[in-house]
C-alpha cells in the first residue's frame, strides 16, 4: 500500500509554488493533505488543487504541525529562518533556494544523476540551481561514459527565472516599445530594460568578477558530480523569453568519444530528449521546452579546435524541472526508497 503523505507547500503563491501544485497534481503524489503557505499579504487566497480550492496560510510557527513534506520555494531568508523549525516538528524538506546548498551534510540532488545522496539527509534537501540542473541532467551520461575535464557555459535565461513580476515587466515594456513610449520604460526586477536586450548580470556580482548565479554552476556541478577537478567556467544572460532556458555547452572530455556515441547516450538517458536533425532544422528552443518536463539536447558537433572536444545546446523549462518538477521527484525518490524521514528518526 502506498504512503500517504502530509504535504505542504512554502511560498505557495510564486512562480514557483504554484508549479510545484500543477506538478503534485499532475503526478498523482500520494497527498493525504496538502497545506498552502506563504507571507501573510498571501494569506486568504485560495488556489486549486484535485478540483477543489485550497485556502492559503500565513507563515508562522504552526505552519509545520503534522506535516511530513516541505516542498520550499520562499526565498533563501524564509527558509534559514523557518525550515530547521520544519524539520524539529518532524518534515522532510525540499528546498529551492541556494539556502543549504553548499552545507557538506546537505543533499543537493538531481534524481536522474545523484539519487543515491539522499539516503543520509538530517531533514533538509536542497534542489540545484535551475540552470545547473538542465547542464548535468545532460552531461551526466557523457561524464560517466568517458569522464569530463573541462567546461565552458553560456546560459540564455529566461525571466521566468527571476520573478513572476518580471515576466509582466518583460511584456509591459515590450507594449511601451511597440507603442512608440519606450521613453517611459522604467525597469525594476532588472537594471536594464529586458525587453529586445540581453543583459549579462544575473544575481549580484562577486570580486572574481563572475556573477553568483556563474559561480553557483561551478560549484554546484563540483558537488552533485562528487567530482572538484572538471574545470568550469561559465557566462550567464538573461534574454527576453518567458519560460525556458537554454544553454551553449563546450565539453572537453578525459577520454575520446565519437559523436554517434553521444547521440546514443543521449537518446537513451533519464529525462533527456534527442533533438538533433539539422537536414530538419530540428535543435531545442524554449518555445518547444515550455510547459514539459524533459531536458531537450541538440546542435551536437565536435569541437575542432581540441582534442576530445563537444558542444552541445541545451535547452529546459526552467520552473518545471529547473525547480518544482525536480523537488517533486526527489521526494518521489524519498518516498520509493522509504527515506523521507530524516537520519535518526525513520
Amino acid at each position: 500500500m502506498q504512503k500517504m503523505v502530509r504535504t505542504a507547500v512554502l511560498g505557495a503563491t510564486g512562480a514557483v509554488g504554484q508549479e510545484m501544485i500543477k506538478v503534485l497534481e499532475e503526478r498523482h503524489f500520494p497527498t493525504s493533505s496538502l497545506r498552502l503557505i506563504a507571507s501573510p499579504r498571501s494569506a486568504g487566497r485560495r488556489l486549486p488543487y484535485r478540483g477543489r480550492l485550497i485556502e492559503v496560510q500565513a507563515l508562522g510557527e504552526d505552519s509545520f504541525r503534522d506535516i511530513d513534506l516541505v516542498l520550499s520555494s520562499a526565498g533563501g531568508t524564509i527558509s534559514k529562518q523557518w525550515l530547521h523549525k520544519a524539520v524539529a516538528a518532524g518534515a522532510t524538506c525540499v528546498d529551492n533556494t541556494s539556502a543549504f546548498r553548499m552545507e557538506p551534510d546537505v543533499p543537493l540532488v538531481v534524481p536522474e544523476v545523484n539519487p543515491h545522496a539522499l539516503e543520509n539527509h538530517s531533514g533538509i534537501i536542497s534542489n540545484p540551481n535551475c540552470s545547473t540542473i538542465q547542464m548535468v541532467v545532460a552531461l551526466n551520461p557523457i561524464r560517466k561514459e568517458v569522464g569530463i575535464k573541462r567546461l565552458v557555459i553560456a546560459t540564455y535565461q529566461a525571466v521566468s527565472g527571476k520573478s513572476g513580476k518580471a515576466i509582466g515587466e518583460l511584456l509591459k515594456q515590450v507594449r511601451q516599445i511597440l507603442d512608440g513610449h519606450a521613453d517611459e520604460i522604467t525597469p525594476s526586477e532588472f537594471p536594464y530594460p529586458i525587453a529586445f536586450n540581453c543583459i549579462p548580470h544575473i544575481d549580484v556580482f562577486l570580486e572574481n568578477g563572475y556573477s553568483r548565479e556563474e559561480m553557483k554552476m561551478v560549484n554546484e556541478t563540483h558537488k552533485i558530480f562528487e567530482d572538484a577537478s572538471i574545470a568550469i567556467t561559465a557566462t550567464t544572460v538573461r534574454v527576453p523569453v518567458i519560460r525556458g532556458h537554454s544553454e551553449a555547452i563546450n565539453v572537453e572530455t578525459r577520454k575520446p568519444i565519437t559523436i554517434e556515441r553521444v547521440r546514443e547516450l543521449l537518446s537513451n538517458a533519464p529525462g533527456v530528449a534527442l533533438v538533433d536533425d539539422l537536414s530538419r532544422n530540428e535543435y531545442p528552443m524554449p518555445i518547444y521546452a515550455a510547459y514539459r518536463d524533459l531536458t531537450y539536447v541538440g546542435r551536437i558537433r565536435k569541437d575542432e579546435s581540441i582534442e576530445n572536444g563537444l558542444n552541445l545546446w541545451v535547452v529546459s523549462d526552467n520552473l518545471r524541472k529547473g525547480a518544482a518538477l525536480n523537488a517533486v521527484q526527489i521526494a518521489e525518490v524519498l518516498l520509493q526508497k522509504n527515506w523521507l524521514k530524516a537520519r535518526g528518526r525513520r
